[in-house]
């Protein structure tokens, strides 16, 4: 990896390939990090990096599988070898799926849990630690609506899922703020991703569409620019929170 200035700070995106995850990292490299692209599909990863900066300088892809501890401490390794200890992590990586409750599988249940509940909490425990040694750092962890309200069209198991990383940000908040590290979460409603229109048939969606206030699917790149505000050193009083973005579907 090239070793680039130390003011440029550093961000890693996990489940960065594609969709919202692929939006959050492009906005940060717009905003001025250095961005370490992480996914369970590496060739996405690095296609997805190349497409930011083809020199690798301020961007890169990397593999990573969010159900191993190990994956996130190499990438850690990796990017402390290459670019320093990384200023902020954002926890997108995310199996959605909509199978009814009363047909999810024990093994279905587990594998979503698993990859979005587990993986955010290694993120936060690996990355956590170093950034609380550090004194500094910035955690995002993607939520959902569905973790708040249930769901509207995502499964049972994405749901649950979903409530628990909200309860993560908070215990890892608290346990991290003294240390000079904010944790939060933003939760999306229904966002215009390719990733949603494919899961939901057309039908279904449009009916869905109607139920929210604003009759409209949410912007992903105004999620992304709430995740850049909230990486940033401005947001020091900004922790154990979760930053609603749905449209009206639920309100507090």
């Amino acid at each position: 990896m090239t070793r680039l200035p130390s003011e440029m700070p550093i961000a890693m995106v996990t489940g960065a390939a594609a969709g919202l995850g692929q939006v959050i990292a492009g906005e940060l490299h717009a905003a001025g990090y250095r961005v370490l692209l992480t996914d369970v599909d590496a060739a996405g990863a690095q296609a997805a990096a190349q497409a930011l900066d083809a020199s690798g300088t301020a961007a890169q892809g990397l593999a990573l599988n969010v159900l191993n501890k190990a994956d996130f401490e190499a990438a850690l390794a990796h990017l402390k070898a290459g670019w320093g200890l990384p200023q902020v992590l954002v926890n997108n990586a995310a199996l959605t799926l909509t199978t009814p409750v009363m047909q999810i599988s024990p093994e279905e249940f587990s594998r979503v849990l698993d990859i979005n509940l587990r993986g955010c909490f290694l993120g936060c425990q690996v990355f956590g630690a170093a950034m609380g040694e550090a004194g500094y750092g910035r955690i995002v962890n993607l939520a959902s609506l569905a973790g708040q309200n249930g769901g509207t069209a995502s499964g049972a198991h994405y749901a649950s899922s979903k409530a628990g990383i909200l309860t993560l940000t908070k215990i890892f908040a608290r346990e991290l703020g003294a240390k000079g590290v904010t944790v939060n979460a933003v939760a999306p409603g229904p966002m215009d991703l390719p990733s949603v229109h494919a899961a939901v048939p057309a039908d279904r969606l449009a009916q869905i569409v109607k139920t929210i206030p604003v009759q409209r699917l949410g912007n992903p790149l105004f999620v992304a620019r709430m995740v850049v505000l909230l990486a940033s050193a401005e947001a020091d009083f900004a922790t154990g929170a979760a930053w609603d973005f749905n449209g009206g579907i639920f309100m507090r």
